[in-house]
């Protein structure tokens, strides 16, 4: 049975990888006021510079039933069955409208990663890896399913502008931050929700390091074959902080990744994560 695996724009991985681990992608649509775009076709630089020049968010919006369904059935045109990884349920409705989809074409398996961003890419990898394998895509789908509640997906965030703008947190919090300059945790919860958990100080490329030790010791039983690194935009110093710390932490494979504009939208500049499955006891 050839299988095939695809994502939406906000799984964050190289288009190197992605053309190399053949998963297929769908794009999430945004908008800069009255400009609409494919998720991909503008960068992140140009979309903060627009923000920064007019003070308007971006906006995304959620795939509908109709587009998935072309997309799929595009996609069964050339594979037997689809194993299709969505951004959580608890961030957007289209993992619902996918799985609508889904529901409706023989052979389509619909799985709600309950993450964003690498997270999702390292549950297509996975399911790359188990389809090469000659796994059967319905068994594919629950292996995958079954280890999305093992991700470990946070991030730490230099402001909370976008955060604030998009009704991710209050005005309190952001008061609270910009006079403190207070760098939050963000953490994907086991309902794929974003919260804020723990809160750094100072310059970022020293709450990047202890970010990652803290991360590292508290989700301390990672499955050491691969993390990465993804962030909107960075320092060196701030991407070289989590690299070292992420080798020390034995990781076999270290991969540094953009984060596209759907998450870039929602998080803003100088964001950066660590993304690694934690169950390496299993």
């Amino acid at each position: 049975m050839k299988i095939a695996v695809s994502v939406e724009s906000t799984n964050d991985l190289s288009k190197e990888t992605l053309l190399e681990q053949d998963i297929k992608v769908i794009p999430y649509q945004v908008s800069l006021g009255d400009e609409c775009f494919k998720d991909g076709e503008k960068t992140v630089e140009e979309m903060f510079a627009f923000v920064d020049k007019n003070g308007i968010l971006p906006k995304t919006t959620a795939l509908n039933e109709f587009e998935y369904t072309e997309f799929f059935e595009s996609i069964l045109k050339d594979y037997d069955a689809v194993i299709h990884i969505c951004l959580s349920s608890g961030l957007s409705s289209s993992c619902n409208n996918a799985m609508r989809a889904g529901a409706n074409l023989k052979n389509v398996y619909v799985i709600d990663s309950l993450s964003l961003s690498t997270g999702i890419g390292l549950l297509a990898l996975y399911a790359r890896e188990l389809a090469n394998q000659g796994v059967p895509a319905e068994e594919v789908a629950k292996k995958v399913s079954d280890r999305a509640s093992k991700l470990q997906v946070s991030f730490v965030v230099e402001r909370l502008d976008y955060l604030y703008k998009g009704g991710r947190c209050n005005s309190l919090q952001l008061l609270g931050a910009n006079i403190l300059k207070i760098r939050p945790r963000i953490i994907v919860n086991g309902e794929g929700k974003m919260i804020s958990d723990k809160k750094y100080r100072g310059k970022m490329e020293m709450v990047v390091s202890k970010y990652c030790a803290e991360t590292l010791a508290e989700f301390n039983t990672p499955d050491l074959d691969k993390v990465f690194i993804t962030y909107t935009t960075a320092t060196e110093e701030m991407i070289n902080a989590a690299v070292n710390a992420c080798k020390e932490a034995g990781f076999k494979n270290v991969f540094v990744s953009r984060a596209g504009g759907t998450i870039a939208s929602h998080c803003g500049a100088n964001t950066l994560g660590i993304l690694y499955f934690n169950d390496g006891n299993k």
